[in-house]
């Protein structure tokens, strides 16, 4: 499962514009990244709150639906968040237009 999970991470890094993924436990501590330990840090706190609020959102909006995909845009970066029950996969990369 270790050596699955590497793989893929060095699958998704490798990917034109990727600045660098994380993998978050369910308490929102990172477990696995290729970023340096502060942004690490910063990302995983609030990518996984901000995943519990649009999770709510989506549950409040209708009980029987979850949320399994979250793309976040700014001007410099776009945040993918794919959440799962233990764990939240981020990616970060460069926009392309």
């Amino acid at each position: 499962m270790a050596q699955e999970v590497e793989e893929t991470m060095k699958r998704i890094q490798s990917h034109k514009g990727v600045v660098g993924t994380i993998v978050v436990n369910g308490e929102g501590i990172p477990i696995k990244s290729t970023l340096d330990n502060t942004t690490t840090v910063q990302y995983a706190g609030l990518i996984s709150q901000l995943s519990d609020k649009a999770r709510s959102v989506v549950r409040d909006l209708d009980p029987t639906n979850d949320l399994t995909f979250l793309r976040i845009r700014s001007k410099k970066h776009e945040i993918m968040v794919a959440p799962d029950k233990e764990f939240i996969l981020i990616v970060i990369q460069n926009p392309v237009d």
